[in-house]
């Protein structure tokens, strides 16, 4: 009884993983390369990023409080008198001065610039978290683009290798040595497979066009992983020393701190109300006066040029404000308090994140050592499966479920280890630990 070989059935998605890994070699980019291009491209982290370009301006102008200001004023007068003596009188003043203004003593002054350094400090953490987020969800999409073409390259083989079964059924139905019925079970899986065929294809389109947008581009072609395949191992198999690292580095948790830093500063410049100001004022100016009778010059006290100069201190300070300071200091410690609960909620969020992670990442290795033995397990039974059929000891159906169970196991397997390589990165991010310099660790185990 003809039957399809083992071996052929076996290699088959190996080879057409080949054949589309040759079609697209020459455009074939790494994850760091993707990333770069990210970086310049993507709108949400180069939103963020100008956000903190923003946060270190306003820093600057914080800093303005403790130094002086100066400022450079001139002004021009034409007046005509005409008396009842008739004798008019046209008079011509030029006007110059240059003030300036020191802050001598504002309680306000150094926390409201600490305030603005604290809120650069935020949009840093801001940035670096967005960074984080910037990697993770383009190694996401690299490698579900990865696993979407292994899948469609599964769906081809599987749907070849039934394609062959069907026609070895319909051979062998009419030469009289099969029933009717092997051939329908063969046409169903056909069918079946097609239709699994059309979903991969389409799957995979839509991967391509997520993993474009993160770069602009059109036809990114990610490369593949390594063979032998080598995953990542992870520089902590405790997971508390994650959580403990994630309580002091990540972003969030330093956002959070750094927001019960600013709501100290604030109840700090809201306090400063009830508290006097102490200013330094200096002007220097000149004036000169011209007037003119009946087209002659005017002698007159104070036709000329005159100057002027002065410097004072002036001191201000608040006796009653309605309320409006005694109300700001309340509402300030009232902010201080939930920034703190701010602050403990950031930790427990960190804290559950990072072990959610961590055991993640364990079971996701865990699967990837089940299904490699299940794929070796699949072989052999199909192999032993392909061999029965030759000797009339099993049925068509029997071929058809152990070749779809190989198919599938090594579709879950090429999976597997794509979520192992993404969620090393996730964890990475939940503990505040990811940076770039973690994607050349994954472009280690990318094909050269």
């Amino acid at each position: 009884m003809p039957f399809v070989p083992a071996r052929r059935l076996i290699l088959q998605p190996l080879a057409l993983a080949a054949c589309l890994l040759l079609g697209g070699a020459a455009q074939a980019q790494s994850l760091q390369e993707l990333y770069d291009a990210a970086r310049a491209y993507d709108a949400t982290y180069l939103a963020t990023k100008a956000s903190a370009d923003a946060a270190a301006a306003r820093a600057a102008q914080a800093e303005a409080l403790i130094k002086p200001s100066f400022g450079l004023s001139a002004s021009g007068t034409q007046a005509r008198n005409d008396p009842p003596s008739g004798q008019a009188i046209n008079s011509r003043t030029l006007t110059a001065g240059l003030q300036g203004k020191y802050s001598v003593y504002n309680a306000a002054n150094l926390p409201t610039i600490d305030r603005a350094r604290r809120g650069f400090e935020v949009a840093q953490a801001d940035l670096e978290s967005a960074e984080q987020d910037l990697i993770v969800r383009l190694a996401a999409a690299y490698f579900d683009v990865l696993a979407a073409k292994d899948a469609l390259t599964t769906s081809q083989a599987n749907k070849a290798a039934i394609s062959e079964q069907l026609a070895s059924a319909k051979r062998n139905f009419e030469v009289g040595t099969a029933t009717i019925t092997d051939t329908r079970e063969a046409q169903a899986r056909y069918d079946l497979a097609v239709a699994q065929e059309l979903a991969a294809d389409n799957d995979l389109r839509v991967k391509r066009v997520t993993l474009d947008q993160f770069v602009g581009r059109v036809g990114v072609e990610p490369k593949a992983l390594a063979t032998p395949v080598a995953l990542p191992a992870l520089p902590s198999n405790n997971v508390e020393t994650w959580v403990a690292t994630g309580d002091e580095q990540h972003p969030a948790v330093r956002r959070a701190r750094l927001g019960l830093e600013v709501a100290q500063l604030d109840t700090q410049i809201a306090r400063a109300g009830n508290q006097p100001t102490v200013d330094l004022n200096g002007t220097l100016g000149a004036q000169n006066l011209h007037n003119n009778l009946n087209g002659i010059a005017a002698q007159s006290s104070g036709v000329g040029t005159g100057k002027t100069a002065s410097v004072g201190l002036t001191l201000s300070y608040p006796l009653y404000t309605g309320g409006l300071t005694q109300n700001r200091i309340r509402e300030t410690l009232v902010l201080e308090e939930k920034a703190r609960n701010d602050l403990d909620y950031a930790r427990r969020s960190v804290a559950e994140a990072t072990r959610r992670a961590f055991f993640g990442v364990q079971s996701l290795k865990a699967q990837v050592s089940a299904y490699e033995a299940a794929e070796s397990s699949t072989k052999l039974a199909l192999e032993a499966t392909q061999l029965g059929y030759k000797v009339g000891v099993r049925v068509n159906l029997d071929v058809l479920n152990a070749q779809t169970q190989l198919y599938t196991t090594q579709r879950d397997l090429a999976k597997a280890r794509y979520d192992v390589v993404v969620n090393s990165l996730r964890l990475r991010q939940a503990s505040g630990q990811l940076r770039p310099e973690d994607l050349s660790a994954v472009n280690s185990l990318l094909a050269r």
